[in-house]
């Protein structure tokens, strides 16, 4: 049986993707309502993972996720703004603390692993690991280590700070005198054209064989276009609002996937492990925001031990120095991406005595 042309298997996970977007989006939209900090992407995000505790969601299909990471991509590169792109030259010595800090994280954070939960150092130091889950889980799959705790400690320290960080941000007056997101919107030829670059650069980025190509190719290219002043203003609201929704829904369904006795076994593990990380994170936070010159809630967000994608939209949504938080991350996934293989293949999976 076919409808509209779709045999009717497709059509029904097509309504059920489309039911979990809708109810990612009410979270999101209650979050609005009750005037909380990044709300359609920290909304949508909790309520998929509430809901996918209790009963397992559908994966979104990869057409879902890609369409995201371009979006994402074209949204996060308009923030590279000419005088952004200026004042990115305060920056080096902030990017130096970065890499001294996500070096100290790793060494701090494996270290309550491997002596408080007694986990062998590739373990440890995989579940540190402060962004950059893809490379983590690949490096972890050819060591043989152990990818479902690995894994629970990566998600549960994301799913915090996209949940938590902005209400703490607002609470502690860190995020008070933020910038307001820029107002204009681009047209909708402009929007297309802006994709289109952002899409065909992916591609290329792809055929590379880089890591996350669809959106650094989009973030790329719309940083380019903005940066020259060939393009004005973001993608229209409604976008942004759809965007979010549909990261923090793949965000939340993830943890449907982890075996609910390892999840509740582990848990303490992992609360321990985020008090670690995001202590020294915050940390370094300080004196680089201060030496970049930008507010502390923009290093904050800046050296949060999260993913690129989620903590860029993070930054975006809440007003944030954007171009600040996007160069970080985007550096510490590249140096996570080129030296975690190169340190840890020598490393051999030994066991604690």
């Amino acid at each position: 049986m076919k409808a509209f042309g779709y045999p009717s298997n497709r059509l029904t996970l097509l309504w059920r993707e489309i039911l979990v977007i809708a109810l990612a989006a009410v979270g999101g939209g209650t979050f609005a309502l009750l005037g909380m900090p990044a709300a359609w992407l920290s909304g949508s995000m909790l309520l998929s993972a509430v809901v996918a505790l209790i009963r397992p969601l559908p994966n979104l299909r990869r057409p879902w996720f890609d369409s995201t990471m371009v979006l994402s991509g074209a949204i996060l590169g308009s923030a590279a703004t000419p005088e952004a792109l200026a004042a990115a030259a305060r920056y080096p010595a902030s990017l130096v603390i970065l890499l001294v800090g996500v070096a100290v994280i790793m060494l701090a954070t494996g270290a309550y692993l491997r002596h408080v939960a007694r986990w062998p150092w590739i373990d440890a130091l995989l579940a540190a690991a402060p962004g950059a889950l893809s490379t983590v889980l690949a490096v972890a799959q050819a060591k043989g280590a152990n990818i479902g705790r690995i894994s629970v400690v990566q998600l549960f320290r994301l799913l915090v700070l996209v949940a938590l960080l902005p209400s703490v941000m607002q609470l502690s007056g860190a995020a008070t005198g933020m910038p307001t997101p820029a107002v204009q919107e681009v047209d909708a030829g402009t929007m297309f054209g802006v994709t289109m670059a952002g899409l065909t650069l992916g591609l290329v980025f792809e055929r590379l064989g880089l890591s996350a190509p669809l959106m650094f190719g989009a973030t790329f290219a719309s940083a380019a276009l903005h940066g020259s002043g060939l393009v004005e203003g973001a993608l229209p609201m409604p976008i942004q609002i759809a965007v979010q929704v549909l990261l923090g829904t793949t965000m939340g369904g993830r943890i449907a996937h982890i075996p609910r006795n390892e999840l509740k076994g582990l848990f303490p593990l992992a609360i321990g492990g985020f008090a670690v990380s995001i202590v020294v994170a915050f940390l370094f936070a300080w004196p680089a925001a201060w030496l970049a010159g930008v507010s502390y809630a923009s290093g904050m967000a800046a050296f949060a031990p999260g993913g690129l994608e989620a903590m860029a939209m993070l930054a975006f949504a809440m007003g944030l120095d954007t171009l600040y938080v996007g160069a970080h991350h985007l550096v510490r996934f590249v140096i996570i991406g080129l030296a975690m293989p190169l340190v840890l293949g020598r490393m051999k999976n030994v066991p604690p005595r």
